[in-house]
């Protein structure tokens, strides 16, 4: 998989992917207004945004458990409630880090020259430990634990698996199905008793979760699966219209509820009935003038506030997304681009950990979906 960012010559210059001379603007004439500049996800980007999840794959605390306490017996510490998933923070973030690790070392191997990194997933990736995970799930106080978020990042961390042609992420893949096969019936169980979706701007977000599992579902070749999922999201969602994206965004989102929503619509719908349904649901997206700008972080050591730069990357992918299937959206590919630029420069295991621990997924994500 080789991720691409496109991104014009300007935007380039005001993150520091290229050395800008005093004649930036020469060359800027020399490329018309709507074509953008493309540029390669570097190793020395990809190795940053690797070592955000690296450096706390193993960080027992802080840690936020989240789990419903069914007796003193369950007051357990994060790595003996859940021997895989235990750091960074809370246990969709870790899983969603083994994402960012699976995704980053298919395309750059020498992420992990010396085999550290694998050595500690065959560690934490065993028969045994997922049997604790599972235990965990199957309490009758837990069953609707990290629903359906971490779900969700738990079928894309199984997807990013089976694509890859490695002897120990088949191993890691076989290890992790019981509890994947667990998630995926809780998932068929829960859809139909989903009167409403939830339009949230975080985890809890209907949209974003049935948008990976999704991918999942369709990746593994999972019919059942994928046919419950379109069957129930546009049960959900075909029928809305005029959704204001002036009302965007609350203060600690890291998705943006409309847009997620357009995204998985484009999975779902063929391409014209998706263009129709759109013009509906989101008619300022088909006017060329078309704008929507970053969202703007003020105290990065703030854990909450520090959602936003998530926002920007959740936006870009969604507006990648959404452009690929409608071209005479190729306008939104630009604003896709401004705000993975404006968020990209910072990405920092220097920040509050409760905000760096997982922004280096989301940046990965928007930028998987760039090429």
């Amino acid at each position: 998989m080789q991720i691409k960012l496109w991104i014009p010559l300007a935007l380039v210059c005001s993150i520091s992917f290229s050395n800008c001379s005093n004649n930036s603007a020469t060359k800027e004439s020399e490329i018309s207004q709507d074509t953008a500049m493309r540029i390669d996800l570097t190793k020395e980007q990809a190795s940053q945004i690797f070592s955000l999840p690296i450096h706390c794959l193993e960080v027992e605390y802080p840690n936020k458990l989240g789990q419903v306490l069914g007796s003193s017996d369950d007051l357990k510490s994060p790595k003996q409630l859940r021997p895989i998933f235990y750091g960074c923070f809370d246990w969709h973030s870790s899983v969603h880090g083994y994402w960012s690790i699976v995704e980053l070392l298919q395309q750059y191997p020498d992420l992990d020259k010396d085999g550290k990194v694998r050595s500690i997933l065959n560690q934490h990736i065993t028969p045994e430990n997922v049997a604790i995970e599972l235990a965990f799930f199957k309490d009758k106080n837990n069953t609707s634990f990290e629903r359906t978020y971490g779900w969700a990042w738990l079928f894309k961390l199984q997807e990013s698996l089976n694509n890859w042609d490695d002897v120990d992420a088949q191993k890691w893949k076989t290890n992790l199905q019981p509890l994947v096969d667990l998630l995926v019936t809780r998932y068929k169980e829960y859809l139909p008793k989903l009167v409403y979706p939830i339009r949230a701007g975080q985890h809890d977000n209907s949209a974003f979760g049935l948008s990976l599992s999704l991918d999942y579902a369709q990746a593994v070749g999972d019919k059942a699966f994928e046919a419950v999922l379109k069957e129930h999201g546009k049960r959900l969602f075909v029928g809305d219209v005029n959704c204001d994206l002036a009302y965007e965004p609350s203060g600690y989102d890291f998705l943006s509820p409309c847009l997620e929503e357009a995204y998985l619509m484009s999975k779902i719908l063929e391409e014209k009935s998706y263009s129709d349904w759109l013009k509906k649901f989101m008619p300022t997206l088909f006017d060329k003038g078309f704008s929507m700008s970053p969202a703007v972080v003020k105290d990065r050591t703030d854990g909450k506030l520090v959602h936003l730069d998530g926002l920007n990357y959740s936006r870009g992918a969604c507006l990648y997304g959404i452009a690929k299937v409608v071209p005479e959206l190729s306008h939104l590919k630009k604003i896709a681009n401004e705000h993975i630029a404006f968020s990209l420069p910072n990405l920092s295991a220097q920040d509050d950990y409760m905000g760096s621990h997982w922004l280096g997924t989301f940046a990965l994500y928007a930028l998987d979906h760039a090429h």
